[in-house]
Order: C-alpha cells, then structure tokens, then sequence
C-alpha cells in the first residue's frame, strides 16, 4: 500500500460554499458543478469567479457539460463547450472536465480533440462519460493517447465501491500514464476498502449533508421541476467535517 502523502483528494462541490468546506477540509482539489442531480453541468461565470477568489490553497477544476442527459454532442453543443473552456481559463480555472461519446458509445475523437485543442495548458479529466462506454479499456489508452491527465470513473457500476474490480483493472493498465480517479458514492466508510482492492490514490467524492432550508412559508404543492420530484425545502451542501472525515479515514488505513 502506498504511504498517506500520495493520496489526492477532489470534491465534486455544488457551491461556492461547498468549495469553502473542501477548502478548510483539505481536499486538494474541488470540481465545480451545478445541477448535481442532472450529474453536473457548467456553473455560472459568477459561481466560477467567486470559487477561484476563495480558493487560494485549492485547485479549482470546473466541469463543461452543456446539459444534462447523454454525452452526444452536437456541433453546436460543442461551440458552447469551447467557449466555456475558454472563458473558466480566462477566469483562473486550474483544469477542465468534460467527456464525448459517439452514438455507438466509443470515444467521440473529433469533438475530443477539438476540446482538447481549447484545453491545452490546463488539467484535463474526463468525467464519469468513461462509465457509460462500450469498450473501457481501449478507450484509456485513447484518452492517454491524447494527454488526459486523468479519468473520473465508478468502474463501470452505480458506485465505486461496487466497480472495484474494474477499477484495479485500469489502474494497472494505466501504469502510471494517466491517473485513475475512484468516484460516486466514496464515503469515510469505503475509501479504504477501494484504496486497498484497487491501489488508486486518488478520490473523488461529494461529502455532502442535508440542510433545512431557512423558509417558513413552504408550499409544497408546487415544484419548480415541473413534474421531477425535488424537495426545494432543503439543500445537500459539502461540509467541512465530512471531507477531513474521509481524508482521515483513508489517511488512518494501514494495510
């Protein structure tokens, strides 16, 4: 097992204020999202700005994905794509997350080296699309073929800790070119069980805890996600004592 200090540790945070408990948690990386229950999509400009001005001890990553659903994209989606990129590094992201697929499931390799092309300089992950394709294993050499630097995946399954097998898989094909990021579902309860069936070092999770919200006056017969069931009256929110949870629990584990 590898010592503590080559452990990485990113949050996937929905907020400015989730990217402030990463921060004071100690997570070495945030990837910032809106529309988490989508599975992430581009924040705002005012949301970018505001985490790169927080974070000054941890690096800010920032997903481009248009909208939620399939990772199809079309040539105008992509234009969108190109243009956010350009605009997060204009802002001071650190990195980029974004991931395109073909209609048949195998890697998109002309709207990846298009964002590639816009990326360049910056860190690049691609994002849990790798979970969603036909042959995972051709399409990490491909991502290595194009300077990935790193892949966020649950092996293939609901959660990390239930795609172990896959993830050992790739972490010994990737032999050190690319790094395997284990994430969905990582918890102080888990980690250390996915670090010692896998050997990856890097860590993806959310840390997250239901907050109320502040309102008084509800009225819960009407939804803004039309017919989506959400309950507006509360907020999963990152919090400082989950993520040095999580950190101690895998950085306490001894093999």
């Amino acid at each position: 097992m590898n010592t503590p200090d080559i452990f990485q540790f990113e949050v996937c945070a929905n907020s400015v204020e989730s990217c402030r408990a990463a921060q004071c948690g100690g997570a070495h990386r945030v990837e910032l999202c809106a529309a988490i229950p989508e599975g992430g999509t581009t924040p705002s400009a005012g949301a970018v700005r505001a985490a790169r001005r927080l974070l000054t001890d941890t690096r800010l990553h920032v997903i481009i994905r248009p909208r939620g659903g399939d990772f199809c994209y079309s040539d105008e989606e992509l234009e969108i794509m190109r243009e956010d990129i350009r605009f997060v590094r204009q802002a001071g992201a650190d990195g980029v997350v974004f991931g395109c697929l073909s209609p048949s499931g195998e890697l998109d390799i002309r709207a990846m080296d298009s964002l590639m092309q816009a990326a360049q300089g910056m860190s690049v992950t691609f994002h849990r699309a790798f979970d969603v394709c036909v042959d995972p294993l051709r399409m990490l050499e491909q991502l290595i073929e194009r300077g990935v630097d790193r892949v966020l995946t649950s092996g293939g399954q609901p959660t990390a800790e239930q795609g172990v097998s896959l993830l050992q898989q790739l972490h010994v094909q990737a032999r050190g070119r690319i790094a395997i990021m284990a994430g969905c579902g990582v918890t102080e309860r888990n980690i250390g069980r996915i670090a010692r069936e896998t050997g990856i070092t890097e860590f993806h999770f959310s840390a997250r805890e239901v907050q109320d919200s502040p309102m008084r006056y509800r009225n819960s017969a009407v939804s803004m996600g039309g017919t989506v069931s959400i309950n507006e009256y509360e907020r999963a929110i990152t919090t400082e004592e989950r993520v040095r949870r999580t950190i101690e629990a895998l950085r306490a584990y001894s093999p």
